[in-house]
Parts: C-alpha cells; structure tokens; sequence
C-alpha cells in the first residue's frame, strides 16, 4: 500500500471521530469528544507531515504517530465503557485504529 493510502484512510478515520463526536451527550461533547476530535486532527497532520518530510525525518514523525496511536486506542475504549457508542461502532474504531498502525508499521520498517 502506498503512504496516500494511509493518508486516506486517516482522513476517513477523522470524518469517522467527527460523526461519533456529533453523537455524544452535551456534557461529553465538549470535553472527550473535543479530545478525541484534536487527537484525530493531529493524527491527519502528522500523518501528511510525515508524507511530505525528508527521509531522515520520517522515522521520528512516524514514532510520534505510533505514539498518539496507542493514546487514542485507550482514549476509545475509555469512550466505549463510558457507554459513548455502542460495541459496534467501537470495533470499527478499533479496526480503523489497528489498521492504520499496520500501515504506520510497515511504513516504518521500509525505512531501515
């Protein structure tokens, strides 16, 4: 897979956390779900980052993306057993998550 892949399915990732955010009660929206949409935000930007960066760059972004990744995993299930959304829309965080890291993974051992 190429690295705009990644870059495209961050950015459905991010229209995905968008809509869930949308879903949630008041008195999450604003402080959770505002976390979940800038962790989400920063995920695209680095991930275009890291697109764009010289080679000796890239390892260091992709490290970081690795990083939020694992927070915004923890992040989800904590939204899940607030009782946020429900077991299906959380697999597909979960998925979409998991996915992304393989391709971030990947990405990272092309580099050595």
């Amino acid at each position: 897979m190429s690295n705009e892949t990644i870059i495209s399915k961050t950015y459905n990732f991010v229209k995905s956390t968008l809509q869930a955010v949308e879903m949630m009660p008041k008195s999450y929206k604003f402080t959770f779900g505002d976390r979940l949409q800038t962790m989400a935000a920063d995920l695209l930007e680095l991930s275009i980052e890291a697109y764009y960066a010289p080679r000796n760059e890239k390892r260091r972004l992709l490290l970081k993306i690795n990083i939020l990744l694992e927070k915004m995993r923890h992040f989800f299930r904590l939204g899940y057993e607030l009782g946020l959304y429900n077991s299906k829309k959380y697999e597909h965080f979960a998925q979409q998550l998991n996915e992304i890291g393989k391709m971030i993974g990947g990405w990272l051992k092309s580099l050595k």
